[in-house]
């Protein structure tokens, strides 16, 4: 994420993101069914205050505020990350945990360090704050927008040495996670009201919209639709 894509990180939303989001959640997100309400005054479970600052922080220069769309924070980006920890996904039940282990295997290989999803959040998030520290005197989350910037390019690029786990693999589940919480279905905290769904002119969980499979251009007049059967009017 070079400093150009920054201004402009709303543009990786369209490129065919809710297909992938529904097939990466999976079971993971599916195991906890129970219809719960997203609210902006929810606590998290699993991250501790700093962490949770931080994840607010980073979701918030990764799909900010200001812009076409709604922004990460509003749409309940940080309680979806936060949920997810806590259900088998977040524990790793989905990975292969299993040495050898590689530090720096190839992209081809995937997947090969020893951490589950939310360890790599928690020493990522230690090593982001350690670095911000060093280097400017402050968590990541009390950096001005530019200057957290700087360091999710940074991280993205692997320019930042971090001990416990590479910077690349925490901000590739960092922006994967975010991307999901975006579009998944309310039920999982995310996408709160259905507002990124009404944005891009997503159906939702419809039982059947095919009519309007190949009407290319025509809007989607029905709304959006979650699988709690709650509408977007």
């Amino acid at each position: 994420m070079g400093n150009s894509s920054l201004l402009d990180r709303r543009r990786f939303l369209l490129l065919g993101v809710v297909p992938a989001t529904f097939g990466t959640l999976g079971i993971a997100a599916c195991s906890d069914n129970k219809p719960t309400s997203a609210s902006s005054s929810y606590a998290p479970t699993y991250f501790n205050s700093a962490e949770w600052a931080f994840i607010k922080a980073a979701v918030g220069r990764l799909i900010p505020s200001e812009g076409a769309g709604p922004g990460g924070v509003d749409a309940g980006v940080p309680e979806f990350i936060d949920r997810q920890m806590e259900l088998p996904y977040g524990h790793g039940a989905y990975f292969y945990l299993k040495g050898p282990f590689l530090d720096n295997s190839p992209p081809t290989l995937g997947y090969q360090l020893r951490h589950p999803p939310r360890e790599i959040y928690r020493l990522g998030i230690a090593a982001a704050n350690s670095a911000a520290q060093k280097s400017q005197g402050k968590d990541f989350a009390q950096l001005v927008a530019s200057d957290q910037d700087r360091w999710l390019a940074a991280m993205e690029k692997g320019e930042v040495a971090f001990q416990a786990v590479p910077a690349t693999v925490f901000f590739a589940q960092l922006l994967t996670n975010t991307k999901e919480g975006y579009f998944s279905d309310p039920l999982y905290g995310g996408n709160r009201g259905m507002v990124a769904w009404k944005w891009i002119g997503f159906p939702g969980a419809r039982a059947d919209f095919t009519d309007w499979i190949d009407q290319a251009g025509r809007p989607y007049p029905y709304g959006a639709v979650s699988i709690s059967g709650a509408t977007d009017g």
